[in-house]
């Protein structure tokens, strides 16, 4: 079985890291995430730098907007600006889901990261109906929330607590495009992110 040399300066690449690569110190992280558009510039998935590299490298895709910072992948000899969203050169047909998959990042950007209970900012998603009573852990029974208010809520109802929604809870429309709902967007991808779900 043959067996990796080590680095002769010290610097064996990280695991997943672009081979040849060198370290640098505007570099980004090969686990970084770039917004994957459809070449009509509809939001399409989300992928790490280096599947990004990979797909722009193979003429499957190319930058539409870097990361900010002057972030780049070096080579011995190539330097690739760091993508934040890039744009397939060909369209990919999606077949059309009905339902988006809940995650936590998803609930909280439905809500706009806002608690529900007390319009406080949301770092933390709350079952209203809570399981141990039969709540299901689902788009129309959970919402954004904050520490506080979920530590006081607990396992009791809110009619119990005397509370009131600031917003209800429904699963967004899977028509918007939204599958990067499954991780927190970065600002950067707004603009091309469109309407928020409804």
């Amino acid at each position: 079985m043959k067996h990796r040399q080590p680095d002769p300066i010290g610097t064996d690449p990280e695991p997943g890291e672009v081979p040849g690569a060198a370290r640098h110190p505007s570099a980004v992280p090969t686990g970084s995430r770039v917004l994957l558009l459809n070449a009509t510039f509809e939001p399409l998935a989300v992928v790490t730098a280096k599947r990004a590299i990979v797909l722009m490298l193979t003429g499957k895709a190319e930058c539409v907007e870097e990361s900010l910072g002057g972030a780049a992948f070096h080579s011995e000899n190539l330097t690739i600006p760091a993508p934040s969203v890039m744009r397939l050169s060909r369209y990919v047909r999606v077949p059309y889901r009905h339902t988006v998959p809940m995650t936590r990042a998803g609930v909280l950007r439905r809500d706009g990261r806002r608690c529900a209970y007390c319009g406080k900012r949301a770092d933390t998603i709350d079952h209203v109906v809570p399981r141990s009573r039969g709540g299901t852990h689902s788009w129309d029974n959970c919402v954004a929330a904050c520490r506080t208010c979920n530590s006081k809520k607990a396992d009791r109802l809110i009619e119990e607590l005397g509370w009131t929604l600031q917003v209800t809870p429904r699963a967004p429309r899977a028509a918007n495009g939204l599958l990067v709902l499954a991780v927190e967007p970065l600002p950067s991808w707004e603009p091309w992110l469109g309407q928020r779900a409804a």
